[in-house]
């Protein structure tokens, strides 16, 4: 029986303004898989995500989730079918507590009689967060910040986590954790996008790997079938893309 599909993106071009950033893109995210997406800055990853929470419109193609198209919807429909994005740069409400931001993201109305359940499974997924549940979030390290988005993020009970760029900027040993993390989230059967220049650190967790540049999808295999050097030549195109 073959796999069903969560997510299709579908020929979709998507930019800002007059500036187009992808062109005819088409890739699929396998239910229960973790899909991951790599390329150089510019390759056009974060407007994919983007485009798929409704953040930017598509100017041709489509988005559907569980074969409903989301194309053109706002964001917030898209939010309540369950789709989530912890985006570059975790953007915690600073001046708010660690568990008042982790509750904004049981916001949604199907997930506020569960809050307090769901609260309870952030804080046993970081409990370094339950350590830290009435300090303010801006005075949290990076990797702490990065936790308060990501648990944020599942207190909506997501059917797809989109997550971009987890370990930009943070400390190896946190990168290390964060890591972890979304291994457990992959064998707890989760849907799971991730965006990640780390290639090694990406594929240790991926089921398969799709390389975009400049807008397009230039390599999409099983991660079981990628080979780390070929895609690094690709990646820093030393070598051409297949036609």
């Amino acid at each position: 029986m073959p796999e069903a599909n969560m997510l299709e993106v579908e020929n979709l071009r998507a930019g800002y303004g007059a500036i187009n950033i992808l062109w005819d893109l088409s890739l699929t995210v396998p239910e229960g898989r973790t899909t991951v997406i790599v390329g150089p800055n510019g390759a056009g990853k974060t407007t994919l995500l983007r485009a798929v929470m409704g953040l930017v419109k598509p100017t041709k193609g489509d988005i559907r989730l569980q074969g409903k198209s989301t194309a053109g919807r706002p964001t917030w429909d898209i939010v309540h079918d369950g789709v989530v994005m912890i985006p570059e740069g975790r953007m915690v409400f600073r001046d708010m507590t660690v568990e008042d931001n982790l509750l904004m993201g049981a916001f949604p109305r199907p997930c506020r009689a569960r809050a307090k359940q769901n609260l309870a499974m952030v804080f046993d997924l970081f409990p370094r967060l339950a350590e830290r549940r009435g300090q303010p979030a801006g005075s949290l390290s990076g990797g702490e910040a990065q936790m308060v988005a990501m648990g944020r993020g599942l207190m909506e009970e997501p059917k797809v986590v989109l997550i971009d760029e987890p370990s930009l900027g943070l400390a190896p040993v946190i990168v290390d954790e964060i890591f972890r993390i979304i291994a457990r989230l992959k064998q707890e059967g989760r849907t799971i996008v991730l965006v990640e220049q780390n290639t090694h650190r990406a594929l240790a967790v991926a089921d398969h790997v799709h390389l975009m540049q400049s807008g397009r999808v230039v390599l999409s295999e099983p991660a079981s079938a990628v080979n780390l050097d070929r895609l690094h030549d690709l990646y820093f195109a030393a070598e051409a893309a297949p036609a």
